[in-house]
């Protein structure tokens, strides 16, 4: 955007004090045109204080799919961008996404409230990306075709490799040091320095592979980018799509690769059997606002509902939203009953959309686990998944090149293929 003579500024964790403070400054004096903000930025009370200040004119939501997609390293932030919407005028409201099942997409017009925006859906086949899965029976066979890879794709370019655990990163990366790569390691639980420091030797080709959690990803725009790996199986086929998406930007060939293991669904299945807040939780919360609301407060802060409840913020905002959205609470600044209960019972034969979410990511893990064992075109069957199939086989895909996926493709044959369909 600077390229383009647009004063951009951003708010993040990367910022110094006193860079963090002279950007403040700058927008106060309403001299950025743009405004990069993280989520959890914008739920502090002095950033809405600044912008309703400064005012807005577009509020931009990037990645607007994790409004609506609450796995394991879910950021509760995103609950809080609709209050942010109400709390800056409600301006009009731009969420962008290359990932979002017709489900997912009225999911987010419904957390936003902006029931009437207008829905453009550009699908997101791309013919330069090439779907691979490699399937394998253990951590050995995994390393083997990630040391293929490195000797065939990586030959062209960087690339990214994503695993399902912190302890899954730093073990494979010490594995992979030990080759003699040079290879950077990116998860939820460096500090925000490293973090930035290995984001940007990564893009200064510093690295020439990275192993990462889905931390890293988010706003992350390498055109050169030639092969993602996935160790580890992702947890839906969104966040698949997502992640692999990332390759290939600048036109040329590029692949999407999964080391499928069909023992790695126990690590997505723990996840998820954990990633919900118990009934019990959402009971506890919902007796906190009766009990205020008999004593004739007027709501709760989150904060507060987190002590009351000895329940951890992050789960106190995800059940809040649950609830909002069932109007069963409104959300403002203060949490308030919306609805009240003859009895517990009752609430809990309310809590459907907690049943939804939950049979809903179960199915997206089982879609995941079909497209591992697939025959048939990787494209359509992930075109059809999203709502827009493809017309014809795509030929390029493992499955297409190959007997139906019936043998693992040498990566020798589909690298030195590539010139028949480049």
């Amino acid at each position: 955007m600077e390229d383009r003579s647009i004063s951009v500024a951003k708010l993040d964790s990367t910022l110094s004090a006193h860079d963090e403070r002279e950007t403040v400054d700058e927008i106060w004096q309403g001299e950025p045109e743009l405004i990069y903000v993280t989520p959890e930025r914008l739920e502090r009370e002095e950033t809405l204080a600044m912008l309703q200040r400064t005012g807005v004119s577009l509020l931009v939501v990037d990645e607007a799919h994790c409004i609506s997609q609450w796995g394991h390293d879910f950021r509760p932030a995103y609950l809080s961008i609709r209050e942010a919407v109400r709390r800056l005028g409600k301006p009009p409201v731009l969420a962008l996404t290359a990932t979002a099942t017709p489900d997912v997409a009225s999911d987010i017009l419904r957390q936003l409230d902006i029931p009437k925006a207008a829905i453009v859906n550009l699908g997101n086949y791309r013919d330069n990306l090439i779907y691979e899965v490699r399937r394998t029976v253990n951590e050995d066979e995994k390393d083997h075709c990630l040391m293929e890879l490195t000797a065939g794709q990586l030959q062209g370019g960087p690339g990214l490799v994503y695993v399902a655990t912190i302890r899954e990163a730093k073990a494979l990366f010490e594995r992979m040091k030990r080759t003699g790569l040079s290879i950077g390691l990116y998860h939820g639980k460096m500090s925000a320095r490293d973090r930035h420091r290995t984001q940007q030797d990564f893009m200064n080709n510093r690295f020439g592979l990275v192993v990462a959690t889905k931390a890293f990803g988010l706003g992350i725009d390498k055109r050169d980018l030639r092969v993602v790996v996935h160790y580890s199986l992702p947890d839906s086929l969104e966040s698949y799509v997502q992640e692999t998406g990332r390759a290939g930007r600048d036109g040329k060939a590029a692949w999407g690769v999964l080391l499928y293991r069909l023992e790695d669904r126990r690590v997505q299945a723990y996840f998820l059997g954990g990633k919900y807040p118990r009934r019990e939780d959402c009971a506890d919360l919902y007796r906190a606002l009766v009990e205020e609301q008999r004593h004739g407060n007027k709501g709760m802060t989150l904060r507060k509902l987190s002590l009351g409840t000895s329940l951890h913020p992050d789960k106190v905002k995800i059940i809040v939203a649950l609830l909002d959205a069932m109007k069963i609470v409104r959300q403002g600044r203060r949490v308030k009953l919306a609805r009240a209960f003859a009895d517990e019972d009752e609430f809990g034969r309310y809590l459907i959309e907690y049943e939804r979410r939950h049979r809903s990511d179960q199915d997206k893990l089982e879609a995941m686990m079909k497209y591992g064992q697939t025959t048939e075109c990787r494209v359509r069957f992930l075109t059809r998944y999203f709502g827009n199939e493809f017309q014809r086989d795509c030929g390029r895909c493992d499955n297409c090149r190959t007997d139906a996926g019936h043998r693992v493709v040498d990566i020798r044959d589909l690298h030195t293929g590539m010139s028949r369909v480049a």
